[in-house]
Parts: C-alpha cells; structure tokens; sequence
C-alpha cells in the first residue's frame, strides 16, 4: 500500500452507527499536538484491518508490516527517540502504542492514555519494543 505525502495523522478508531450517520472519533491528541484542526473537512482514508480476530483486538501483530523481504519495513529504528501515547495494553500488560501504518510499539510500563517518551530498544518486522524514558509528555 502506497501512503500518502499529504498523510497528516493515522491512529485507529470505532466506527459507530449515530441515527443515519456513522460516525468515528477523532482523538484529542490530533487536535492538540497534531495537524488537525476544528471545523476544517478533512479526506478520510479506512483501512482494513484484515488478519484481525474481530473488533477491538489488542496483539501485536495488528496493522504491522508485513516483513516480506518486498514488504513495507518498520518505521522506526533502534536508539529511535519518539513520542507515543498508549492506547491499548496487551495481553502479558504491556502498553501498546501504534505510530506509522498501525506499526506497534510495546512499552512495558505504560498505562492506557499516557503519552510518553521511548527509546526504540528492539525492532522486529511486526511490532517494536520501548522502554520509557520520560512520562507525562
């Protein structure tokens, strides 16, 4: 899948049924610290989500890159500083943050809703681990 240069945000979201409308949330982060800005109109790309056991799944592997040698490659690299907000924890209690493509970082020690600064320590093809390094970001 080719992604666009124009991309301004990526992040996961429910879609919900509103009367005759459906609709889907953007998270305040987008806003806050994003490109997004109210009231402006925005194209909206939907990405399945194919590979997935059902709705609201929290493995790793969900949105990953493929690691086909032709595939797309991590986005992220070791000794990688980024800012990430948990959205999820995984089933051993990881925290779990998804930045470019849905790629999936575990941050052993975050909490749902955090926003937190990691170092990149290990990088795989479907998923990436960080270790905290500063909270409240």
């Amino acid at each position: 899948m080719e992604i666009s240069d124009e991309l301004l945000c990526l992040f996961s979201a429910e879609v919900r049924e509103n009367g005759d409308d459906y609709v889907l949330d953007v998270p305040r982060r987008e806003v806050e610290t994003g490109s997004v800005e109210p009231g402006e109109t925005y194209r909206v790309a939907l990405i399945s989500r194919t590979g997935e056991g059902g709705a609201g799944g929290s493995g790793a592997d969900e949105g990953a890159a493929t690691g086909d040698a032709g595939g797309p490659q991590p986005p992220v690299e070791p000794g990688e500083m980024r800012y990430v907000e948990i959205e999820d924890i995984g089933k051993q209690g990881d925290g779990i943050a998804r930045v470019e493509r849905g790629y999936v970082i575990i941050v052993p020690g975050g909490e749902v809703g955090e926003r937190v600064k990691v170092e990149v320590t290990e990088v795989k093809s479907n998923f990436a681990v960080g270790e905290i390094v500063e909270e409240g970001v």
